[in-house]
C-alpha cells in the first residue's frame, strides 16, 4: 500500500471536482485496481483492493464512483466480455460516467433466479425484450442494466439464459422507484415492453447467461460480506450528475453526516460507537447485554478471520462468499436487536427524533433488507450444503427437464 499512499500524497487535491477526481483515479489503475490490466486495473487481489479503500478513507480522500457499475458489472464484463465490450464499457464504470442496476429478480422468479420469465426474442441485430424486474437496486439512477432474460425456452431452465447489457433510457423500459420502510428509495421494479438490447451487447454466448450471472452473484456475495470501508463516496451516472461537485465538499460533508448520526457498516466501528452509547445511558450494567455484545463481538472476529482465510488458496472451502453474507445478514440483525436494547423506547421514535444515536434506528430499520438482498439466507445455506457439504440436492424436477415443461411460479 505505499506505493499507493505516495501517490495520493502526490495526487489528492481538494479542490478538483468529482469528475476530475474520478478521471485522475481512473487513469492511474487506482479507480478499481482489482481489475486485470487489460480491464484497466492493476491485477490486486480483493483484500487488496479493500485496503486501498480504506488508506483513501483514512487519509479523507473522495472514493472511486461506487454502485452496482463498480461492484458488479466491471469484474463481470472483465470475466466474459470481448475486448471491445471491456473498452467500451469499463472506462465510463470508473470514471463515474455511468451507472448500473442488476435486472436479475422477479416478482416470480427471486430466491429461484433461474425461474425467470423475462423474455428476449431476436429480430436481426436485436432483441426484443418483454417482462418485469423487481428489486433493481438503484434502477431510478441508472444509465445501463445488466439484463438476465430467457431466450430459449425450450432448453432447461439453467441453460436457456442469456446476458445482455441493457440501455435503461429508451422507451420501452419504464422504472417505478420502491419507497422502503426506512423512508429512502433504493429499489425500483422495472417493465420491459418492447425495449430491446442489441446483439453486440450479450456478455458470454447464447444461453450461457446463468454462467455469467453467477461470476456477478458471486462478485455479489463477497462484496457484501467484505463490508463496508468507510472511504466517501458520491453518486455515478448521468442522471445523479455529481461530477462538478467539489471532490473535498464531498468528504467534508461525509464526515459530517457521520458525526450527526449516519451509521457507519456494520464492524468493529459501529461495535465501538454501541459500547460508548451503552456506557453512556448505563445500559451496559445490565450482564445479559454485556454477554450478548460479547457474542456479537466474537461473531466479528469470525467473519474477520474467516475472510483472512479465503485470501489463502489452500484454506478455502468454496463457499467463503456465501458465508461472509450469510455472516452480513446475521450481523446486522444482532447490531439490530442489541442497539434497540441499549436506546431502550428511544428506538421507537423516527430517526430524525431520537433523542440518544439515530444511527440505531436507522440500523434497525435497514436490518430486514441484507438477509434477503442478494441472494436469501436460505439459498446460502442451500449452495453451502450442496457444494461445499457435499449434502443431497432438494428433490425436484430433472435438470434437463426443458423450461417450457416446467409448471410456472404465479
Amino acid at each position: 500500500m505505499q506505493e499507493l499512499s505516495d501517490w495520493l500524497d502526490a495526487n489528492w487535491d481538494p479542490s478538483l471536482t468529482v469528475g476530475e477526481w474520478w478521471q485522475v483515479l481512473a487513469d492511474a489503475g487506482y479507480a478499481k485496481p482489482s481489475l486485470p490490466e487489460h480491464a484497466y486495473g492493476k491485477g490486486w487481489s480483493q483484500s487488496q483492493e479493500t485496503a486501498a479503500m480504506r488508506l483513501m478513507a483514512s487519509k479523507d480522500v473522495l472514493g472511486p464512483p461506487p454502485g452496482l457499475g463498480f461492484m458488479l458489472a466491471a469484474p463481470t464484463i472483465a470475466a466474459h466480455g470481448t475486448q471491445e465490450q471491456i473498452d467500451r464499457y469499463i472506462p465510463p464504470i470508473l470514471n463515474g460516467q455511468e451507472a448500473w442496476c442488476q435486472l436479475f429478480s422477479e416478482p416470480a422468479a427471486g430466491s429461484d433466479l433461474a425461474g425467470l420469465q423475462t423474455k428476449a426474442e431476436r429480430d436481426g441485430d436485436q432483441w426484443r425484450v418483454e417482462g418485469q424486474k423487481v428489486w433493481t437496486s438503484q434502477g431510478h439512477a441508472a444509465d445501463l442494466g445488466m439484463l438476465v432474460a430467457r431466450t430459449d425456452p425450450s432448453q432447461p431452465k439453467h441453460r436457456g439464459m442469456t446476458y445482455f447489457v441493457m440501455d435503461m433510457d429508451q422507451d420501452g423500459v419504464d422504472v417505478r422507484p420502491l419507497k422502503e420502510m426506512t423512508g429512502r428509495t433504493f429499489f425500483s421494479e422495472v417493465f420491459m415492453t418492447d425495449a430491446w438490447v442489441n446483439e453486440s451487447d450479450r456478455l458470454g454466448d447464447h444461453g450461457d447467461g446463468w454462467r455469467v450471472a453467477n461470476t456477478t452473484l458471486t462478485v455479489e456475495r463477497t462484496s457484501i460480506g467484505t463490508g463496508s470501508t468507510g472511504v466517501a463516496m458520491a453518486a455515478p451516472g448521468k442522471r445523479m450528475n455529481s461530477f462538478g461537485r467539489v471532490a473535498g465538499d464531498v468528504v467534508r460533508k461525509a464526515r459530517e453526516s457521520r458525526a450527526e448520526g449516519h451509521a457507519p457498516g456494520v464492524g468493529m466501528k459501529l461495535f465501538d460507537r454501541y459500547v460508548e452509547l451503552g456506557r453512556k445511558l448505563g445500559t451496559l450494567n445490565d450482564p445479559v447485554l454485556r454477554d450478548d455484545m460479547m457474542k456479537l463481538y466474537s461473531m466479528l472476529q469470525v467473519n474477520r478471520l474467516n475472510m483472512q482465510r479465503a485470501r489463502v488458496k489452500n484454506q478455502r472451502t468454496g463457499g467463503e462468499p456465501n458465508i461472509g453474507k450469510l455472516w452480513n445478514g446475521e450481523h446486522h440483525r444482532q447490531f439490530r436487536d442489541l442497539g434497540l436494547r441499549i436506546i431502550g423506547a428511544d428506538g421507537m421514535l423516527d430517526p430524525t427524533a431520537s433523542m440518544t444515536d439515530p444511527a440505531v434506528v436507522n440500523v434497525a430499520l435497514n436490518a430486514q433488507a441484507p438477509p434477503i438482498y442478494g441472494g436469501t439466507d436460505q439459498i446460502q445455506k442451500n449452495i453451502v450444503g450442496e457444494r461445499v457439504l457435499g449434502l443431497p440436492k432438494e428433490p425436484g424436477f430433472d435438470r434437463d427437464t426443458p423450461f417450457s415443461e416446467l409448471p410456472k411460479n404465479q
